[in-house]
């Protein structure tokens, strides 16, 4: 049994708070049963002090969203020295900006849809792409932000330019991707297995059907063919270590295959903070591997460091 101190970062003042509450206690539950003596921590403003004081060997960052996951809390471990999990500073800031994931993950060889990036104000009363596109926020996560305009609307979602858009002004217009979703996560340098997600009554995977109960199902494996499961594998790994992600990541795809031939693969984005409960996607991929909760998670601190 370890003696390591590990301190559980949670919470934080992102729009993602509510799953990071969620994530952070249901991994502070799986590593005290795993013997790591636990401190759990509500992220608020005065969270380097709070860690300067407790100085664990260990943090365990359940942080989503900007400040957790953006390369501003992993710059502040940097600072006082203490080993942590996920990604280092470059990595979670490059993910985060969906703008500048998608010229990385490109120039990688790795198939996007085509985007343009706008800033929100610059929306008129005509379509800057043809629809159906999709309308997100550079530096959000959990789908906070998506619109889908659908082909036969005439305007932009007014949304966009209104008074009550909370998600910055730089948004990427993108093209539109039908078919299935998928994703598959990575762990070190190994893909894990994929994984289809089947909305339930949700027309994408938005935010309910994230984290509301029945809101989606999981089908691992994925039931596609084996030549684009490993693809999938193949590109979520490549995306993976051209971004530079240490631990654990999860990239997120979309698989057009209504049409004749293979099918269209695009990558969407990465995600350097996937969820964290033991129905979380990344946490289902583990254990279809052979790795329960508690195992997984001690293989993600015992992999914390500092430099990542």
């Amino acid at each position: 049994m370890s003696g390591k101190h590990v301190a559980v970062l949670m919470g934080g003042f992102s729009s993602e708070r509510p799953v990071s509450l969620s994530s952070g206690a249901a991994c502070a539950d799986a590593l005290e049963a795993e013997g790591y003596r636990v401190t759990r921590v509500d992220v608020g403003r005065d969270v380097a002090a709070v860690l300067a004081e407790l100085r664990p060997d260990v943090a365990f960052n359940a942080l989503h969203g900007p400040f957790g996951e953006d390369g501003t809390i992993q710059g502040i471990l940097e600072y006082l020295e203490i080993p942590y999990t996920h990604s280092g500073v470059l990595a979670s800031a490059l993910a985060m900006d969906k703008a500048q994931a998608k010229h990385v993950a490109k120039a990688a060889g790795i198939p996007v849809a085509e985007a343009l990036i706008m800033d929100r104000r610059e929306f008129g009363n005509v379509h800057p792409m043809k629809p159906p596109y999709v309308v997100k926020p550079v530096r959000e996560g959990s789908s906070f932000g998506v619109v889908i305009v659908k082909e036969d609307q005439l305007h932009p979602p007014q949304v966009i330019t209104s008074s009550e858009w909370r998600y910055g002004d730089r948004v990427m217009v993108e093209r539109y991707i039908a078919g299935r979703e998928l994703t598959c996560g990575v762990m070190g340098d190994v893909a894990l297995g994929v994984t289809e997600i089947i909305p339930q009554g949700h027309a994408f995977y938005d935010y309910d059907s994230k984290y509301v109960k029945g809101g989606s199902r999981h089908v691992i494996p994925a039931q596609i063919s084996p030549n684009i499961y490993q693809k999938i594998q193949t590109l979520a790994l490549k995306a993976h270590q051209a971004i530079g992600c240490r631990g654990v990541s999860r990239s997120d795809f979309r698989f057009d295959d209504r049409g004749e031939g293979e099918g269209e693969l695009i990558w969407l984005e990465i995600n350097t903070q996937p969820g964290m409960t033991p129905t979380s996607l990344v946490p289902e991929m583990a254990q279809h591997a052979g790795l329960q909760f508690g195992e997984f998670l001690r293989w993600m601190v015992e992999d914390a460091s500092c430099l990542r």
